[in-house]
């Protein structure tokens, strides 16, 4: 039989903690309290957390009041669900005394298998802790039932109203109990609660994470150039172009060698370039998405034609990126550009008409709440985009880690995923706010000439090349149905191919680890779910699929090229000094 005893019960009773030790640890948390207390009184003084609406820039309180009297004009359903709820919670007082007295009885509710916060064993075998446990999951229960049944919401608000409802649930959770750790965590974020998912100091970017060699090529005000070394004697004749998202840095694509598409792109004759974008402040304030393409993809197509002496290129969107490249490669067919011979798009949105649960963050009061913001430092804080992506897996990314920093004491595990999505960037103001309202909020991205690029209205129907569409199943952030309606759009030759997992680990799943599946269809059927029903399951990793895909259309090889033998000034070397620019506010 298990020993529930307490571990710091002993025989001869409870071990009580030394005084002076107490007396210090209370002195200095004051201490840091205070001064926690005090940067965030700072930071909304300068409105760096809120905006136009200091109390409620998200609009929450209003949502959930609308909620309240839809809920009020229908008392008895109301009230029949507090039924059940005590019913539910006196069988689980009779369970648990019965329990106490050695009777064994199943739990009124189980917590999901999936979720982490209760997976030690004492919140099953210590009946108390059971107790407690099973508490919250029936309240929990019946605060998200409570939420369903409010009829008559328009949808935004009803999505707003259940999204922040289970935020509040997982925060209640008995397992988020503060401690020490808190304080860090506080006092890293000035006053914000930056929790730590892994041990930032594990990892040293070009050292043991984002170390394939290579060098930077050429540079301007928004980009880097990497272009890799090669690994093999023949590289393919057309160079590869990675457009990675600004929202995080490329390093996802070349954590470390056994995870590094980078390095297995090289490893099968691409001559591999990256752009790695800058970490931008006030003085990119007024950098636009139109920017970002003649800055970004525009100067480093040219870079690459210098270097290689190539005016054709294979290139790859990821996620943010992937939606710059379907804009580029619609103005490109306006303005009889042909230097992207094909392109693929990784979880990329082109049409932006179901965004999952992002879309409770899109709607006109908090996009001016954002704006407003914006304005007065000239970009989004990395922190800000990273709470909001991190709300979305809020128990995968933010409750476990309470429970193991903050209840268990613990140092998180150095994890170079996690690292990766600790290191926050900025985004422009007038980048970021042309983003979320011309593709989020109005999704004119999709609709034949909506959007102007430099005065040149752009259509999606007119891009023709090749195009392959990786999407995962599990995507937070993309959702697969969304992004294969967004391909259908395309005008050329399409693939579709659905991978297992999510948003990251769908995309980073190398070939020797087979830990992920993916889905193949050569058909393309109106609707997203026929593809799948048709759709073959296969073993393993997308990655040799895609390259088969892109090598088919160019397969010609020419000798392998060094950085910079192409005539090209080396600047410095991989991963370059861009990617090492921390957001720290």
């Amino acid at each position: 039989m298990a020993d529930n005893t307490p571990k710091n019960i002993s025989a001869e009773g409870p071990r009580l903690p030394d005084p002076e030790v107490v007396s210090r640890s209370v002195a200095s948390i004051a201490e840091r309290s205070q001064r926690i207390v005090g940067d965030w009184l700072e930071r909304q003084a300068q409105g760096g957390i809120t905006g136009a609406s200091p109390i409620d820039p998200l609009n929450i309180g209003r949502a959930f009041l609308e909620m309240t009297a839809k809920l009020m004009t229908d008392p008895a359903r109301l009230m029949q669900a507090q039924i059940g709820f005590w019913q539910d919670y006196v069988s689980l007082w009779q369970n648990t005394t019965r329990r106490i007295m050695g009777f064994a009885h199943a739990p009124v509710i189980a917590a999901d298998p999936k979720d982490k916060r209760f997976r030690d064993a004492a919140w099953q075998q210590n009946e108390i802790f059971d107790f407690i446990k099973q508490s919250y999951l029936l309240s929990a229960r019946y605060v998200n039932d409570v939420v369903k049944q409010a009829d008559g919401l328009d949808p935004k608000t009803t999505k707003k109203v259940d999204f922040y409802a289970r935020q509040f649930v997982d925060a209640m959770s008995p397992s988020n109990f503060l401690l020490n750790n808190l304080l860090a965590d506080l006092e890293r974020g000035r006053g914000r609660l930056s929790i730590k998912m892994t041990d930032m100091d594990a990892f040293k970017l070009g050292e043991n994470i984002a170390v394939s060699p290579g060098k930077v090529v050429f540079q301007n005000e928004l980009i880097q150039l990497i272009q890799y070394s090669p690994s093999t004697e023949e590289v393919l004749k057309r160079p590869l172009l990675i457009i990675p998202p600004w929202i995080n840095k490329f390093y996802i694509l070349d954590l470390r060698p056994q995870n590094s598409l980078v390095k297995y792109a090289v490893s099968q004759g691409h001559t591999v370039f990256m752009i790695s974008w800058v970490n931008p402040d006030a003085e990119l304030a007024q950098a636009g998405f139109e920017d970002y393409m003649t800055k970004g993809i525009f100067a480093a197509l040219d870079a690459i034609t210098r270097e290689t002496g190539e005016k054709e290129v294979n290139a790859i969107g990821y996620c943010l990126g992937g939606t710059l490249l379907g804009t580029t490669l619609a103005y490109m067919a306006r303005t009889n550009d042909t230097r992207i011979a094909s392109a693929t798009f990784f979880v990329s949105l082109l049409d932006f008409t179901e965004v999952g649960e992002l879309g409770v963050f899109i709607d006109e009061e908090q996009l001016k709440s954002l704006e407003d913001r914006m304005k007065k430092s000239g970009y989004l804080e990395g922190a800000d985009m990273a709470s909001t992506f991190n709300m979305l897996r809020a128990n995968d990314l933010i409750w476990s880690f309470v429970v193991n920093n903050y209840l268990l004491g613990n140092e998180p595990f150095p994890f170079d995923l996690l690292y990766w999505n600790s290191d926050a960037t900025r985004m422009p103001a007038r980048m970021h706010s042309f983003y979320l309202r011309h593709m989020y909020q109005n999704n004119e991205l999709c609709k034949p000439d909506a959007i102007s690029i430099y005065n040149v209205p752009i259509d999606l129907a007119k891009v023709m090349q090749p195009v392959y569409f990786l999407s995962t199943r599990e995507d937070h952030i993309a959702p697969w149905r969304s992004t294969y309606r967004g391909m259908k759009v395309l005008g050329g030759k399409k693939r579709f191919v659905l991978a297992a997992s999510g948003h990251i680990a769908g995309v980073v799943n190398p070939p020797q680890g087979g830990k992920y599946n993916h889905w193949i269809n050569e058909e393309l059927p109106e609707e997203s779910l026929d593809w799948f029903d048709g759709a073959s399951e296969m073993a393993g990793s997308w990655w040799p699929d895609w390259n088969r895909w892109v090598v088919a259309h160019a397969p010609q090889t020419v000798p392998a090229r060094l950085p910079g033998a192409g005539g090209s000034t080396i600047i410095e070397d991989a991963p370059g000094s861009y990617v090492k620019v921390r957001d720290t506010k």
